[in-house]
């Protein structure tokens, strides 16, 4: 019997986390539609006698409950994500985060699952001018993924206060790192610009290059999880920014990347895409002192991982 669910655990931050779970030598189950996450992202483990994969649609109300039957957490990383994907097919974003979180939460009550713990994001903080971004801050949500997300940590909040299950939301900064696609008019910006310099064409920049994120390797994502999971604190709906606490402009990221990848990489300057925040950076103290986060690895140090994760999947590909 599994100890722990991922949902969404083919994708990109869930794969990360099954692995993670794995190793450690525990029973995971694993639930994704596919939609936008890939077994093979979790390579070696799907023939894993530890690792129980099944393919389903989190709004599936009885292949939830089945998923978390006997289960003790869930790590509900399952979501539509993208502020551009939610700005062309908001009813879609909408369906899968908010319907898809309300039917996970309602599972793992009724299964008496001990804690769910959610990967919400920083875009809950909008374009508001102060930094960093601490949890204080009212919510200034500028885009239908954004709304879904605030969404889901209220949802979290309820579900702690009225059926006393323990639950904790993650409001992840900018997460990036191996089994992160590059793929599409929805792609991040480190997998896209990574992917564009392996095949030798334009790095795509809306705007002046100036706006500045708080990229967070995945392994800091992965290890808030783990912490989370494993604190001895009672969780009663708190909210914690998760990332690397250091701001960069992707113009400075893009020349670092020139430097994995040794040389600089061609680019250029698209008008700004609607619902971007324009500077962004977390305040990860309450964290620190509710769970013991520490971003360990700096984002500069995760982006060679990265580019070898692509330059493979490329190669798969045969595309280099």
């Amino acid at each position: 019997m599994a100890r722990y669910l991922v949902t969404g655990g083919a994708g990109f931050i869930g794969s990360n986390l099954v692995r993670a779970l794995a190793q450690a030598g525990e029973r995971v189950r694993v639930v994704d539609d596919l939609s936008t996450g890939y077994w093979e992202n979790l390579g070696e483990l799907r023939g894993d006698s530890r690792v129980e994969c099944i393919t389903a649609d989190i709004r599936d109300a009885a292949a939830m409950a089945a998923a978390c039957r006997g289960v003790e957490v869930v790590f509900h990383e399952a979501a539509l994500g993208s502020v551009p994907r939610s700005i062309e097919t908001p009813v879609s974003s909408d369906s899968v985060n908010t319907n898809g979180t309300v039917t996970v939460l309602d599972a793992a009550r009724h299964a008496g699952v001990r804690r769910v713990l959610f990967a919400a994001s920083s875009a809950a903080y909008g374009d508001t001018p102060t930094l960093p971004k601490h949890e204080a801050m009212p919510t200034s949500p500028l885009s239908p993924y954004a709304v879904t997300k605030v969404a889901g940590e209220l949802y979290m909040k309820v579900f702690a206060s009225l059926y006393g299950i323990e639950t904790l939301s993650l409001r992840y900064f900018n997460v990036f790192g191996p089994n992160q696609r590059p793929d599409g008019a929805y792609a991040a910006a480190i997998p896209r610009f990574v992917w564009a310099a392996l095949h030798d064409e334009e790095l795509t920049i809306y705007g002046d290059g100036e706006q500045t994120r708080d990229f967070c390797f995945v392994d800091n994502a992965v290890s808030a999880n783990l912490l989370g999971a494993s604190s001895p604190k009672k969780l009663t709906g708190e909210i914690v920014n998760i990332a690397g606490s250091r701001r960069v402009s992707l113009n400075a990221l893009i020349v670092e990347l020139g430097k994995v990848l040794g040389g600089p990489p061609k680019s250029r300057n698209d008008p700004p895409r609607a619902g971007d925040v324009r500077h962004s950076l977390a305040d990860v103290e309450l964290a620190r002192e509710l769970i013991g986060y520490e971003p360990k690895v700096r984002w500069e140090d995760g982006l060679p991982s990265t580019v070898d994760y692509l330059r493979g999947l490329s190669r798969s590909r045969g595309n280099a």
